[in-house]
């Protein structure tokens, strides 16, 4: 008997150590399960592959998205990729300041695409497009040699050539004129009666209802130059005579006595939203409804004193 009670002690001895091996097993195969599991749900690409399509070729994607997220491998818009490339190569900076700029930037922001009417044709032309990217942004210049240098570099940009007949000694003159009743009358400027309006504009330009206008042109910087007076009357004009909605209006220069004297008058001082260093931005609302309701109104009381003629 005693000589049999080391043998089974030997026995148990074996059994246990089995059992603990066969124990470790089992964790280290469940740990690697688990861990298996864990990466396919991480990395959506990996997917199990039944027998039917073994033989396909893996579909490659050029932007694996993480999972919850949106995709955002997106390429950059051509205007902006070329605005990029031609001020990274350029050595002259554009007139206005950043802060002055970023008034603007920051009406585009929420507006663009938009309709974007500017008068001047300039080195930052082709920031304001790409700004703009999706919009129409049209430039209106008054040197035709200047336009024609402009798109032999950026033929992308769209502009038009304008005949300006004032000079800058005749301000005073015209902003009394702009003060008659004439040139309160809200209409498309090429049937405006006011001397200040511009008409020779290309058709379109009057057609389109313009979100924002930037006056940056023409010259006024010294006597014999055509001077602002007539392209911020005109675009006070565009901007009440518009179907319905606002219109953001910048001037710039208005550091100079033309722009800040025109600026405040035709486009009216209780529209200004803000003035950083040399620009000034007015928000302008259409006065289309007002004029309208104001003809429906005399033609009602015209017809309304008629009826009331032919009772007597």
């Amino acid at each position: 008997m005693r000589g049999a009670k080391p043998q089974n002690s030997i026995n148990l001895k074996i059994i246990l150590i089995c059992c603990f091996f066969l124990f470790l097993l089992f964790l280290i195969f469940r740990s690697r399960l688990s861990d298996s599991q864990q990466s396919s749900s991480v990395n959506p690409s990996i997917h199990p592959v039944n027998s039917s399509d073994s033989h396909e070729e893996p579909k490659q994607t050029d932007c694996p998205t993480p999972p919850n997220l949106t995709p955002t491998c997106t390429k950059i818009s051509p205007s902006l990729a070329h605005a990029l490339v031609h001020y990274a190569t350029l050595n002259i900076t554009p007139q206005q300041t950043l802060k002055e700029i970023s008034v603007s930037l920051k009406v585009l922001e929420n507006k663009s695409p938009c309709n974007f009417l500017v008068f001047g044709l300039g080195r930052d032309s082709l920031m304001w497009t790409a700004l703009n990217h999706g919009g129409r942004t049209v430039f209106l210049e008054e040197d035709k040699s200047w336009i024609e240098q402009i798109q032999r570099q950026i033929p992308s940009l769209e502009s038009y050539h304008v005949v300006y007949d004032t000079k800058v000694t005749q301000a005073d003159e015209l902003h009394e004129i702009g003060m008659q009743e004439e040139c309160k009358v809200v209409s498309d400027p090429r049937f405006s009666k006011c001397r200040l309006a511009l008409r020779g504009l290309p058709n379109e330009v009057y057609d389109i209802d313009w979100d924002l206008i930037m006056v940056d042109a023409p010259t006024g910087y010294f006597d014999g130059a055509p001077g602002r007076m007539s392209a911020i009357y005109t675009a006070g004009l565009m901007a009440r005579n518009r179907e319905n909605g606002e219109t953001d209006v910048f001037v710039h220069d208005v550091d100079r006595v033309v722009e800040d004297k025109f600026s405040k008058s035709f486009l009216c001082e209780g529209y200004l939203r803000e003035q950083q260093g040399r620009i000034r931005h007015f928000t302008i609302p259409s006065h289309r409804t007002r004029v309208d309701r104001r003809s429906n109104l005399r033609k009602w009381l015209r017809w309304w004193s008629g009826q009331e003629f032919s009772q007597l």
